[in-house]
C-alpha cells in the first residue's frame, strides 16, 4: 500500500495542474483572444503586435486567432476557447450587434470577458453579465477631431475652394457599414463644418467593409474620371489604409487634392512628411492593447478591474475604458514617429 501511495504521488508530482478557469500551476493567466480579421491594416499593424509583446511582458499564456472578418467563425473559436479552459478571453466582434452571443457564451461559462476595439450595440448587452468590460475609444471624437483640423485648415486655405462657392464638396471613404467608429466619423467629420457655419456637398460617398487600401485607390481612381472629378475639393477617409489607396490613385493622375483620414499609422506619418497627406487622427491602438490586457488579467485573477493601473471604467452602464484620440497634423507629426 505505501508503494502504491508513493507511485501516486510521483504521478501527480509529474503532472501539470490546472485550476477552475484553466490558470496553471506556474501562475500564468491564460487569455484566449482574437482579432476580427488579420487583413485589417490597423488592427495588424497595431494592436495584434503589442498584445503580443505585452503579453510577453506581463507573462501571460496568450492564444490570438483569426476570425476573418466572419462572426460564426469567430462563435466557433470562443466555444474552443472555453473548451481549453482560458482564464479569461479578449475578443473584438466581427459583427457589433452580436454582442450578445459572445457574452452569453462567457457567462454561460463563468470566464470574464473584455470585449475591445468594437463595442456593443445591442441595448443591455454589456449589462447582462457583471463580469464583461469594453475597452476601445468614443467613436465620436475620432471624427470630431478630424473635421476640426479640416474645418481649421479650409478657412486658412481659401484656394481650397476651387469654384469659390463658398461650398465644400466632398468625396467620403466610409469605411465598414454599421461599424460605430465608421458612422460616427462620417456624421462628425462633416457636422464640423456645418457647426462652423460652412455649407458642405457631398459629391460621392462609398464604403467598405474592409477599410482597405485597394478600396480606397479603386474608388479615388474612378471618381477622378468622373463627371464630377473637377469639383473635389475635399477627401474624407474613416482610416488611414483607404487614404493610402486614395493618394495613390491621386498620384497616379497628377492631381494633389486635400485629405485626411484616421489611425495615425507609421505609413501615414511618412505622407504627411511627405506633404501627401494634410491630417490624421492617432488611434491609439498600442494603448488599446494594454488596457485590454491589464483588465483581462484583473479579472481573470479576481481583482477589481483597474486595480494597478492608471486606466478609468467611464461609467457602469458602458462599463468601458475610453482612450482618448489625437490630432496628428504637419506641425507635430514628428512626436508620434517610432
Amino acid at each position: 500500500m505505501k508503494r502504491i501511495s508513493l507511485i501516486l504521488l510521483a504521478v501527480l508530482m509529474l503532472t501539470p495542474m490546472v485550476f477552475a478557469g484553466g490558470q496553471k500551476d506556474d501562475g500564468a493567466v491564460t487569455i484566449g483572444a482574437n482579432i476580427y480579421t488579420f487583413a485589417d491594416n490597423f488592427m495588424n499593424a497595431s494592436i495584434k503586435p503589442e498584445m503580443e509583446r505585452y503579453g510577453k511582458e506581463l507573462g501571460v499564456q496568450m492564444d490570438i486567432v483569426d476570425s476573418e472578418n466572419q462572426q460564426s467563425k469567430l462563435n466557433d473559436q470562443v466555444d474552443v476557447f472555453i473548451t481549453k479552459g482560458v482564464d479569461v478571453l479578449a475578443i473584438n466582434l466581427v459583427d457589433p450587434a452580436s454582442a450578445s452571443t459572445i457574452i452569453g457564451k462567457a457567462k454561460a461559462a463563468g470566464i470574464p470577458l473584455i470585449l475591445f476595439n468594437k463595442e456593443a450595440t445591442e441595448a443591455g448587452a454589456m449589462a447582462s453579465y457583471n463580469k464583461v468590460w469594453y475597452v476601445g475609444t468614443n467613436s465620436a471624437e475620432s471624427g470630431i477631431i478630424q473635421g476640426q483640423m479640416m474645418v481649421a485648415d479650409w478657412k486658412a486655405n481659401p484656394n481650397w475652394d476651387k469654384n469659390g462657392d463658398g461650398v465644400v464638396q466632398y468625396v467620403m471613404l466610409k469605411g465598414e457599414p454599421g461599424h460605430p467608429d465608421a458612422e460616427a466619423r462620417t456624421k462628425e467629420s462633416v457636422k464640423a463644418f456645418v457647426d462652423s457655419g460652412i455649407k458642405v456637398q457631398q459629391l460621392a460617398l462609398e464604403a467598405d467593409p474592409n477599410w482597405s487600401t485597394t478600396h480606397g485607390n479603386d474608388k479615388m481612381a474612378a471618381w477622378l474620371t468622373s463627371g464630377f472629378a473637377g469639383n473635389i475639393e475635399l477627401v474624407i477617409c474613416n482610416n488611414d489604409a483607404m487614404a493610402f489607396g486614395a493618394i495613390n490613385a491621386m498620384k497616379a493622375a497628377g492631381v494633389r487634392l486635400p485629405i485626411y483620414s484616421v489611425d495615425a499609422l507609421d505609413q501615414a506619418l511618412q505622407h504627411i512628411a511627405d506633404g501627401e497627406l494634410d491630417g490624421t487622427v492617432l488611434n491609439d491602438g498600442i494603448n488599446q492593447a494594454r488596457a485590454t490586457l491589464d483588465l483581462a488579467v484583473n479579472a481573470a485573477l479576481g481583482k477589481d478591474i483597474t486595480e494597478g493601473t492608471s486606466w478609468k471604467i467611464d461609467n457602469n452602464q458602458t462599463k468601458a475604458v475610453r482612450v482618448p484620440y489625437v490630432p496628428v497634423t504637419p506641425d507635430n507629426y514628428k512626436e508620434f514617429m517610432r
